[in-house]
């Protein structure tokens, strides 16, 4: 009797937990409609390298590292990540691997990240965030279930989903050209700060590039930490680009880090790769 009571608990709570993801799933699809209904394109369908020539000098030699003269400019783009995420503390690292998708409209601009982070054997966590409309979000749920974190709509969220949006422009270098509504200003000879706008929403980040011309470090002096436990408060960020691989004809990110510059101590909290990436173009089916 208990055996096939427990066995019959087990087959109600697999259902349940089932129907959460099919829920996440659809929820996910349907945040995903909704960026790609956004404009696709900006500006003319392909670049030429005449088109950075009044741009500071390490962005110009940027664009000529990384795209080819007719390049065509991406309108969408689908990454298909693995990796780890760092559940710990500055000198207390506990790496948990993830497997992700993410979606980019340039045209938007804006992008939907989706996550599932192994946190122990049978227990994921799936994370959704996004800019879409522009609007900033984020959610988390044990097993697509018990929900841990729930955050959309203030200025702190839209802050920090663009900011993340313009660093990872990099695994779509067009969408960092001046046509896609990006601003270049130079701060030296091997760093410049980019600006973006949407909605009522503007960020800035510090692009730092190699002796290769490439895009080897991005830089926010404030973006919102939320620990989870305190309200957010504005920290710095930075990420590093490991090394770079061609992808379509555009050199792209192969690896990459990620860090908060804390009181207590440096916090390298995300590392990945992307695994696939699809590119679409203007009246064109995605492409890898």
């Amino acid at each position: 009797m208990a055996a096939g009571l427990l066995a019959a608990l087990a087959v109600v709570a697999a259902g349940v937990v089932w129907r959460a993801q099919a829920g996440w799933a659809t929820a996910t699809e349907q945040m995903q409609r909704r960026l790609r209904s956004q404009p696709a394109r900006l500006g003319a369908p392909v670049y030429r390298e005449s088109d950075v020539s009044g741009q500071p000098a390490p962005v110009a030699r940027y664009f000529r590292a990384a795209l080819r003269d007719g390049q065509p400019i991406v309108t969408r783009a689908r990454v298909t990540w693995r990796g780890e995420f760092n559940t710990g503390a500055p000198g207390q690292d506990a790496w948990k691997p993830f497997t992700a998708t993410q979606e980019i409209v340039p045209g938007a601009p804006g992008f939907v990240w989706n996550v599932r982070i192994a946190m122990a054997p049978g227990l994921p966590v799936l994370v959704r965030d996004g800019f879409v409309l522009g609007r900033g979000s984020m959610r988390g749920a044990v097993l697509g279930l018990v929900t841990v974190v729930d955050v959309s709509g203030t200025p702190e969220i839209a802050q920090g989903a663009l900011q993340r949006y313009l660093a990872e422009s990099t695994w779509v270098p067009t969408a960092l050209l001046p046509s896609q509504g990006v601003v270049w200003t130079a701060i030296d000879d091997t760093r410049a700060r980019a600006t973006l706008t949407a909605g009522s929403t503007t960020v800035s980040l510090e692009f730092g590039f190699g002796t290769d011309g490439l895009v080897a470090s991005v830089f926010a002096p404030e973006r919102f930490y939320d620990d989870g436990r305190n309200p957010p408060v504005a920290r710095p960020w930075l990420g590093r680009n490991l090394r770079y691989e061609e992808r379509q004809g555009m050199r792209v990110p192969a690896e990459a880090v990620v860090e908060w510059r804390l009181p207590e101590g440096t916090l390298q909290y995300w590392r990945g790769r992307p695994v696939e990436i699809e590119y679409a173009y203007e009246a064109e089916a995605p492409a890898r």
